[in-house]
């Protein structure tokens, strides 16, 4: 190639002052590589995540979601990823169209970071999740071919000093949750569990409960929701942001946990069945 011919630097687009939300700029000079609609076939179901929930306790706000992604009647995955780090004070979980979801993830990830860089400071928390119903809003055609995604946010909201839980609906409308919730299959079965046991002030230790309760109570009525698998060491992904920011449980005090509370219900049966016979 001549030297005539040949581009030098990069285009304007990349050089002057940059948009603070990359979802915009990448509409505006590459609007193909946004998730675009594409055709279902019943035959061959997209991938589903399913149960996700999350709760206030008191340092910040505790995420959950079992490991299962569902195609069908078919297990499509049995060590899903459903919680990520959206940025050092927030979460996100997923559940709907796995793939979806996961690029959603990704791009809202990118979408913080952009942010951050072009106006030296992080978005509020608000202003987080109002970014993430205008992104699931723009997925609105996707989610009228049957592939929608429904993702759970929450965060620390160093303006006020507590943390705070957001839900979506498919058009992009955006609602906090007072203390916890729960989306995806099996949400009904959580949200049952979480009312029942919640309570205000709940420290680390008995949200971190509660939340394995919770799992496991949905996997005994919901199909589409894994239940803990000692066998294989595949247990619930559980997350908290607090001010100190965003911490992951381990497998290993997640699998302790989930064991003692087995041992207890099997306890209690034996004891059940022996008042019984």
């Amino acid at each position: 190639m001549s030297s005539a011919h040949r581009p030098v630097g990069l285009p304007p687009a990349f050089t002057g002052l940059g948009l603070p939300s990359f979802v915009d700029f990448l509409a505006g000079h590459a609007p193909e590589l946004l998730p675009q609609p594409s055709a279902t076939d019943p035959q061959n179901p997209a991938p589903h995540g399913t149960t996700i929930l999350a709760l206030r306790y008191r340092e910040g706000i505790l995420m959950a979601g079992d490991r299962r992604a569902t195609a069908g009647n078919l297990i499509a995955s049995s060590q899903m990823r459903k919680v990520f780090e959206a940025d050092s004070l927030s979460a996100i979980g997923i559940a709907g169209t796995a793939g979806l979801a996961l690029e959603l993830v990704r791009l809202f990830q990118l979408e913080l970071e952009h942010f951050e860089k072009i106006e030296g400071s992080l978005l509020s928390l608000e202003g987080k999740a109002n970014r993430l119903a205008t992104m699931i809003r723009g997925n609105l055609g996707l989610a009228l071919h049957g592939l929608a995604v429904m993702p759970l946010f929450a965060g620390w909201d160093w303006k006020q000093a507590r943390g705070r839980i957001f839900s979506y609906d498919v058009t992009g409308g955006c609602y906090e949750e007072r203390d916890h919730h729960s989306v995806g299959s099996g949400a009904l079965y959580a949200r049952g569990t979480l009312k029942g046991r919640w309570e205000p002030g709940l420290g680390r230790e008995a949200a971190v409960d509660l939340a394995v309760r919770a799992m496991v109570d949905v996997a005994e009525e919901d199909s589409a929701t894994a239940g803990p698998d000692p066998v294989r060491g595949i247990w619930p992904l559980i997350a908290t942001v607090t001010q100190a920011g965003y911490e992951e449980i381990s497998d290993q005090q997640v699998g302790e946990r989930v064991r003692e509370i087995l041992a207890q219900r099997q306890e209690q049966a034996e004891h059940h069945r022996g008042e019984h016979s």
